[in-house]
């Protein structure tokens, strides 16, 4: 290919295109040149296994696509492939993700650098194909860094930015991508993509330094004993402390490549705002939209929007909410029988006794089933959120239930 039709091409590329949260995160596998995708169909993640095998039959992609026939299986043959070296990536979803939770651990205690995009969805029984987060939320303490997204290009470049923090050296842990199933996952936006070399040289294979290699055996996986089981799993602590420096610094770098940054929280309206709202995902987005019109009401309200979740950011939290008299925590999942039954809420109110701020903490679950959430229930809360500055509220409110 000609230098000008490299250009040309690389312009082509600069414009955006329709593409669902899906599609955009098989275009960023596309352009990562992943090696090894291992995958079963579920609701609502399969159209992005489905589109990655599309590349690969065009030829578009060069990659071993395995069928499978459970998700436990999946992630265990997607660790298997990385441990050889390959680049590999996996997708799914809700019951999917539970099924691969034993999975989970080992690709962590392995320190396998492996990427998963899940398209959140609630968790039977009763089933239900709609979106919350009480997937992921299980799935928290598995040893896996684990970033929300809120819009289909952040999903593709996060893809992208996952990569290099997962194969970093001083990391080598698996990540997964989250976003909201169908309210994310099935709608189009319009999306930049990159050329793959652009994107390779962002996120260059690195080669796994502890590879399966048949000239020079080696045993991964044994049985660790009393003496050295819980070094090897501290090892994942020391790694995840080192993992907000490395987003911030790739989110960094990948703005100067091309033009676009999210860093490892974000903070909207927030300056002179007196209380916020900590939301993630499309609720975030949504927020966004619904807040100017609060703060022309007089209700100074800005919105936490987390970004990565785990390791949980607590220096680059406590930067926005230390001079904040009300905080306002939306959760999309239950945390049965807790203090907070928020889960994200019984992170805020830890961080707020470990450092001593004075903050009112309003745990707030909503949206449990895709429970329909609208403009005026976003104001409902700011006005809660608002509130709450002078009227603490120690019980977790289930917003839109029917007592």
């Amino acid at each position: 290919m000609t230098l000008a039709a490299k250009e040309e091409l690389r312009v082509e590329y600069k414009k955006p295109r329709p593409l669902s949260t899906n599609s955009a995160v098989a275009h960023a596998v596309k352009d990562l040149d992943v090696d090894v995708v291992a995958a079963y169909p579920i609701t609502p993640q399969t159209t992005v296994v489905e589109k990655i095998s599309e590349f690969i039959a065009n030829g578009e992609l060069e990659a071993e696509m395995i069928h499978v026939e459970s998700e436990h299986s999946a992630l265990s043959a997607t660790i298997a492939a990385s441990l050889t070296g390959a680049r590999a990536f996996t997708a799914t979803a809700s019951q999917g993700l539970e099924l691969m939770h034993e999975i989970l651990h080992i690709a962590s205690g392995l320190r396998a650098p492996i990427v998963m995009s899940v398209a959140m969805r609630a968790l039977s029984a009763p089933i239900s194909i709609w979106n919350d987060h009480s997937d992921v939320m299980n799935a928290r303490d598995t040893g896996w860094v684990i970033m929300f997204v809120s819009s289909a290009q952040e999903a593709y470049d996060t893809v992208i930015q996952a990569y290099r923090i997962a194969e970093d050296r001083d990391v080598l842990l698996p990540v997964m991508v989250a976003y909201d199933g169908y309210v994310m996952s099935h709608t189009m936006e319009p999306v930049v993509t990159e050329d793959r070399d652009s994107v390779l040289a962002y996120a260059p294979k690195r080669p796994f330094p502890y590879k399966l290699d048949p000239d020079k055996p080696v045993t991964i996986g044994v049985i660790a004993d009393p003496d050295w089981y819980y070094e090897i799993k501290y090892q994942i602590v020391d790694a995840m402390r080192r993992v907000p420096q490395k987003l911030e610094e790739a989110d960094r770098e990948f703005g100067k490549r091309f033009g676009r940054s999210y860093g490892v929280v974000e903070c909207y309206l927030c300056e002179d705002a007196k209380s916020l709202i900590v939301a993630a995902s499309s609720y975030a987005a949504t927020l966004k939209a619904v807040l100017p019109r609060a703060w022309e009401r007089g209700l100074k309200v800005g919105l936490l929007r987390l970004r990565l979740y785990r390791p949980f950011p607590e220096e680059y939290i406590l930067r926005h909410i230390e001079d904040k008299d009300s905080i306002l925590v939306i959760d999309r999942a239950i945390s049965y029988g807790a203090p907070y039954q928020g889960p994200l809420a019984n992170e805020f109110a830890g961080l707020l006794l470990k450092h001593d701020i004075k903050a009112n903490l309003v745990s707030v679950v909503a949206g449990i089933g895709q429970r329909r959430m609208v403009d005026e229930d976003f104001m409902k809360l700011a006005e809660i959120a608002w509130e709450a500055r002078i009227s603490k509220k120690p019980e977790t409110i289930f917003y839109g239930v029917r007592a």
